[in-house]
């Protein structure tokens, strides 16, 4: 099973890594800044074909898109949220997400393989406790586009989830956080492993509880 990560080199993505590679699994990282992952800046078209081209046919059994920003954190409503910081995070969080899909999706189909989308319950219509504007309409953007993907590539039998993985003790989570990333990414290993037509386009945690749109 060959699995691809992107943004690797850091919180969820790294733990998830490390722990598929401690399993023996075959897993490929990306990160902006390449070293021991393969480069994938996800803003950037050039990049992502860069990566498909290194790549070339070879089959990814899951693709998780973990790549993400959280840059609103204290901004003020009066004052905050500049319209850079709108679309640097959408870039990122929204268009990233879609393009790596676009760009990976024959070596998904190769393998007849499957789609993780790393969302957050701030994604949520139900939960409003105000604040982290940007994140959060880019988690629900990014919500709504996993859902609409899973409809468009239901009828090839390729599945594609939706994930809150916690609260997590991550430079993103800060140390106040509910769980480590050992706790978030082993959670989420098991919904990645449990993911198949019948979960396609759902909404879940990392411990598989169906979390409210």
């Amino acid at each position: 099973m060959s699995i691809l990560i992107t943004g690797a080199n850091r919180g969820i993505g790294h733990q998830l890594m490390l722990d598929y590679q401690a399993e023996g699994r075959s897993v490929i990282g990306t990160s902006r800044s390449g070293g021991e992952y393969l480069p994938l800046e996800v803003t950037d078209p050039a990049s992502q074909e860069a990566l498909a081209e290194t790549l070339k046919t070879k089959p990814i059994d899951l693709l998780v898109c973990n790549a993400g920003v959280y840059l609103d954190a204290g901004q003020t409503l009066d004052a905050g949220y500049p319209a850079d910081m709108w679309a640097q995070t959408f870039a990122v969080n929204v268009a990233g997400v879609f393009m790596t899909i676009q760009a990976l999706l024959p070596n998904v189909r190769a393998a007849n393989g499957k789609i993780a989308i790393i969302s957050s319950q701030m994604a949520s219509h139900e939960r409003a406790p105000g604040g982290s504007y940007i994140y959060r309409a880019s988690k629900a953007a990014v919500l709504n586009l996993g859902r609409n993907l899973a409809t468009d590539l239901r009828p090839e039998g390729i599945a594609v989830g939706i994930y809150h993985p916690g609260w997590v003790q991550t430079d993103m989570g800060g140390k106040g956080a509910d769980i480590n990333a050992k706790t978030a990414s082993k959670g989420l290993i098991a919904q990645f492993d449990a993911l198949d037509m019948r979960t396609s386009g759902h909404f879940l945690t990392w411990d598989g509880q169906q979390h409210p749109f």
